[in-house]
């Protein structure tokens, strides 16, 4: 249900992150059109070493086609390629307390038992084309529900969270660069669903339905944006998965853990000679108090997609 962001718009100004969402604010200047053919990518320098660091779609489509030509050169030579947060897995002394979550989610009979009647309509109708029973939404939790539904709506459109990390993860293998890429434990995760207040999860439950309704259109061209270096097209992708996970308690604090490990790990490489790169997903890469934006309050120099040569 966690592996990885209706909510399209890009907010460029205004006043302090919500703390619903965290990276819904963004640093304007940091938005910037590639010069370079392909994705954007900002640097990250001390003056001795660089960090080439490629933003990247929350979700796309599976195995979406883009120009690898300026990866390809940075990886040549690089001291490691820097992952985000991308998988979670359970700690052997988590395992219990994970299933135990997972039980507490999974029950109570189908969750559309629990609707009004017109949004019951919308939901059966949803899940009939996504191909799924009512059983199989088998819970009382609005947000277990709307995070499964949109985990199964991404499935059915073939949209992904793991690509082009996954990609970039083999081709680092395969020119035997070291991989850095941290993972956390799942079963805190699944703990926290159940103690979200249920309005909260209910304006999930309704937004992954808008989104399921609406179709990937959004996700598409989002991504189309992505591949042509155009930063503000592929910010407008849509976020509803990210909205969600950021109401569960303690999102927050998690959100905060991920950046900071992750600027943590580009301050090590920085310590080396030579470059680097680095894999930030595109709204933690430029939002206020995001990588970037805390590597620049560190004192290290960083470089948009507009200045490259």
């Amino acid at each position: 249900m966690f592996a990885a962001p209706v909510f399209a718009q890009v907010s460029l100004k205004g006043p302090a992150p919500d703390p619903n969402d965290p990276d819904g604010v963004l640093v304007d200047e940091l938005v910037v059109t590639a010069r370079l053919p392909g994705p954007a990518w900002w640097t990250v320098s001390n003056g001795a070493t660089t960090v080439y660091v490629l933003g990247t779609p929350s979700v796309a489509p599976k195995h979406m086609a883009w120009d690898r030509a300026v990866f390809d050169r940075r990886l040549v030579g690089a001291s490691a390629v820097i992952l985000p947060f991308q998988d979670v897995r359970v700690t052997v002394r988590g395992a219990v307390g994970a299933a135990f979550n997972f039980l507490r989610l999974r029950g109570g009979g189908p969750f559309e038992a629990t609707l009004d009647a017109t949004t019951k309509a919308r939901f059966i109708a949803v899940r009939t084309k996504l191909g799924e029973p009512a059983d199989h939404y088998s819970t009382r939790n609005p947000l277990a529900a709307g995070l499964l539904l949109a985990s199964d709506y991404r499935q059915h459109t073939s949209l992904t969270a793991s690509d082009p990390t996954k990609l970039i993860k083999l081709l680092a293998a395969q020119a035997n660069v070291p991989v850095a890429q941290k993972s956390y434990d799942l079963g805190p995760l699944m703990g926290a669903v159940i103690r979200t207040p249920s309005a909260e999860g209910r304006a999930c439950f309704d937004e992954v339905l808008a989104q399921a309704e609406t179709g990937p259109s959004v996700t598409q061209g989002a991504a189309k944006a992505w591949a042509a270096g155009d930063v503000r097209g592929a910010l407008a992708n849509e976020r509803t998965y990210e909205r969600c996970i950021a109401l569960v308690p303690g999102a927050q604090a998690f959100d905060a853990r991920t950046k900071a490990d992750q600027v943590a790990q580009i301050e090590l490489v920085l310590k080396k000679s030579g470059h680097a790169i680095a894999v930030v997903p595109l709204r933690p890469l430029l939002a206020q108090g995001g990588v970037l934006d805390q590597l620049r309050a560190k004192g290290f120099t960083v470089t948009t997609p507009g200045e490259e040569q």
